[in-house]
């Protein structure tokens, strides 16, 4: 790259350099993709050389000219304080461009594929494969919705590669910069620092991202400094990538123990999750040092949007929210206190500069019975007492507020995911949006087309006038567009697809991420001090069979049988033996209870209501204890409003899992049996524990972090961040909205599992942790 100074002068539209009779400030880097200006004390400024962007000098100093006209305008000037930028830009925006700024884009891939639930991709009219493109190339739907809808919020899946993101990025953002005021693209992602099992660690690995645990699996190690660690690491991870907005994190209060999002909380205790929440934000949003540019914010600082508001967690009967038979939250217990206390008291009160969360999600669910202003039973994002009443009056909240994906499209049934528009189902599209707006929402997520948020503007024209509406839309734009401004988007949007390289993933991430599943695992049984194992014993390890089953988008998969772990990584470590008669001790790994969805169409050919339990055991489980009439109900495509399953019967799908530990405690006799879940929920102990001598749960590590905690290389350390039930009978009768409610399951040894249990070599754990939050 070539460094040297120059001073502009910008005449006729044409770029002017003098060399001399000038005091420049600023230096300039050229390379093929983006040039890069460094003011001197000042920030830092890229742009492409394509996009039809030129400089301005202004007391020496240089600036980007977004729109083109040749004038310094305010929100051109990044010396301005960011509400006077963000006043005088969206002084300058249509309607069309505010619209699109509202939209949230349908998950996109990089590169986009031809075929699958969220759409069809084409590049050049043609499928990827066939299209010679590259895949940080923008797809036809992309430049699409970027240029025709004015869309400038984008939500990124999965990635070819860290320097693909990088460049594509840097394609996105010329596109844009090239087009009327030059409004930078926001984009996003969900939570992707997920663990690969069977990945090997050492010290100077690295891969596409660092691994991490899920945010429960953080919560058990009871350390909001270790989830603010993993904040820092996966912001600057996700700043290389083009990422400035988190979906996440989810602080959902983990009180229905049936529910399908457990694993994505930070548990079910509202203490834990609050501090776990307020770290996890702080770690995202806050950048320090020359990364700063103002009050926190800066070109490390990735916009948190916590979820979901005002907790999901209270899904009667554990149903999901995703699907109608899941639509209705309920509160038996008049907890809502409880689910509110993780964004009041952790997200809005941040100890770090930025202050609070820059955005909320509300969940798909209606939460029945809480608006006692309106009286309105209808989706979280549709409820002005939930959205304007609550989150915006009653606690001071001013951020964006981003409806959860494909909440104004049609519905198709009950039972499959297409639109989730519950309590509104009747209106049309237009009418949706029109309803959110006027409930407080901001934005739309997963939709690509400004056509219905300005038909909802022309709505409002009708009912209010067009200067209120225009006031509407205009503050929308203003809390949209200052989680652009803040993170440095206007000044430099472009990344080195080199140094993206470098930073994700790099070995000192990895090795932290690491570090930090070894803290996750919690040992809950260690009978006659089985663990830890000396190296070199002989294991055995039985295969897991995986039945058929069917995943949330429809997708089926295959009967399979499986290793639980990977042999290379645990040979490393024990002799691996094929019998158990050859055996010194088995090594048993499965997951919890896969107990279902709780509906189930069969039952309707029946002349059933569809509606059948979840379970958290393996074996057949008939609901006695169930409720005779559902708090809740009512559905356009349903004829009946009670949906209790009192009296069914159900069986988890992977039975076989319960069958491979009492099987493998037979063929062992007296020789031990070291049994490992990995869960994704609570579940019923009573039909394994028996048949184990040691148990470990986790909720997602790597294999070698396994190993290191079983062969003694570390001491387990880990807490319970939820509560393990004695019975399904005390699953039914626990309260959906209360946390900590159940009976708590009570080992062979005397120990229960209840929230902040676990064990160390030398017993049961009562450390600061226990004291402070159980």
């Amino acid at each position: 790259m070539e460094t040297r100074t120059k001073c502009y002068l910008l005449a006729v539209g044409i770029l002017t350099v003098f060399f001399s009779g000038c005091n420049p400030k600023y230096t300039i880097e050229e390379n093929s993709d983006f040039t890069l200006i460094a003011n001197r004390g000042g920030q830092i400024l890229g742009y492409a050389p394509g996009s039809g962007v030129t400089l301005i000098e202004k007391s020496g100093y240089a600036f980007k000219d977004l729109n083109k006209n040749g004038t310094l305008d305010a929100y051109e000037d990044w010396r301005l304080p960011v509400d006077e930028r963000i006043s005088n830009l969206v002084g300058q925006m249509s309607v069309e461009q505010m619209a699109g700024l509202m939209l949230y884009s349908a998950h996109q891939s990089i590169p986009s594929g031809s075929r699958g639930f969220f759409g069809a991709s084409t590049y050049g009219d043609k499928p990827f494969e066939e299209s010679g493109a590259s895949p940080s190339d923008l797809s036809d739907q992309q430049k699409r919705f970027l240029s025709e809808d004015h869309l400038r919020h984008v939500l990124i899946t999965s990635v070819s590669s860290p320097s693909d993101a990088a460049q594509w990025n840097n394609n996105a953002q010329q596109l844009v910069e090239s087009q009327g005021l030059g409004i930078p693209v926001n984009t996003s992602s969900d939570p992707r620092h997920r663990t690969s099992a069977k990945t090997e660690y050492n010290a100077g690995s690295g891969g596409d991202i660092s691994m991490w645990p899920a945010s429960l699996g953080i919560a058990a190690s009871f350390d909001p400094e270790l989830m603010k660690q993993f904040g820092e690491i996966a912001s600057t991870e996700y700043r290389a990538l083009g990422i400035v907005t988190s979906l996440s994190p989810q602080i959902d209060l983990a009180s229905e123990p049936r529910w399908g999002r457990f694993s994505g909380t930070m548990g079910g205790d509202p203490d834990l999750a609050t501090d776990l929440a307020r770290a996890y934000v702080d770690g995202f949003q806050t950048s320090a040092g020359d990364h700063e540019i103002l009050n926190g914010w800066g070109y490390h600082s990735v916009n948190a949007m916590v979820k979901h508001w005002p907790g999901g967690g209270p899904e009667e009967g554990g149903r999901d929210g995703h699907f109608g038979y899941g639509a209705y939250a309920v509160y038996p217990g008049n907890n809502l206190e409880d689910h509110l206390q993780p964004f009041t008291e952790g997200a809005f009160k941040l100890d770090g500069a930025t202050g609070m969360a820059s955005a909320v999600m509300p969940y798909y669910t209606i939460s029945t019975g809480i608006d006692t202003r309106y009286g309105e039973n209808v989706g979280n994002a549709y409820s002005k007492y939930i959205i304007t009443d609550l989150l915006r009056d009653k606690y001071g909240y001013d951020g964006v507020v981003c409806s959860d994906w494909r909440i104004t499209h049609d519905p198709a049934s009950v039972s499959q995911i297409s639109g989730m528009p519950w309590g509104v189902e009747a209106k049309s599209e237009a009418e949706r949006h029109y309803k959110a707006i006027d409930a407080g929402i901001d934005q739309f997520g997963g939709n690509n087309d400004m056509g219905p948020v300005l038909e909802a503007y022309n709505m409002g024209i009708k009912e209010h006038g067009e200067a209120y509406m225009k006031e509407r839309f205009e503050l929308s734009a203003t809390r949209l567009l200052r989680n652009i401004f803040r993170v440095g988007l206007f000044e430099n949007p472009y990344l080195d697809p080199g140094k993206t390289t470098e930073i994700v993933g790099n070995p000192e991430y990895m090795k932290a991420g690491f570090e930090a599943q070894l803290r996750t695992v919690v040992l809950l049984k260690n009978q006659q001090q089985t663990l830890p194992l000396e190296k070199q014993l002989k294991v055995y390890i039985p295969q897991r069979h995986i039945p058929a089953s069917t995943s949330w988008f429809g997708m089926p998969s295959p009967e399979r049988w499986t290793d639980a772990f990977s042999k290379e990584i645990v040979s490393k470590y024990f002799v691996l033996v094929e019998t158990p008669e050859e055996a010194d001790v088995a090594l048993v790994g499965i997951q919890n209870p896969d107990g279902g969805v709780g509906y189930d169409d069969s039952e309707l050919e029946k002349g059933d209501n569809g509606y059948v339990p979840i379970s958290l055991q393996y074996g057949p489980y008939k609901a006695e204890h169930a409720r005779e009439t559902s708090i809740a109900g009512g559905s356009p495509f349903e004829d009946f409003n009670n949906r209790s399953y009192k009296d069914k019967t159900t069986t988890a799908v992977n039975i076989p899992d319960m069958k491979l530990v009492l099987e493998t405690r037979n063929q062992m006799g007296d020789k031990p049996v070291v049994v490992v879940v990995n869960v994704s929920k609570p579940m019923v102990f009573a039909e394994i524990e028996p048949a184990a001598d040691a148990i470990l749960i986790h909720m997602g590590v790597q294999d070698q972090a396994l190993m290191d905690l079983i062969s003694g290389a570390v001491e387990p350390s880990a807490l319970l961040p939820f509560q393990m039930p004695a019975s399904m009978k005390t699953v039914e009768e626990q309260k959906e909205d209360v946390p900590r409610d159940m009976e708590c399951y009570v080992d062979g040894n005397g120990n229960r599992y209840d929230f902040a249990f676990g064990l160390n070599w030398n017993g049961v754990i009562n450390d600061e942790r226990v004291e402070r939050y159980k």
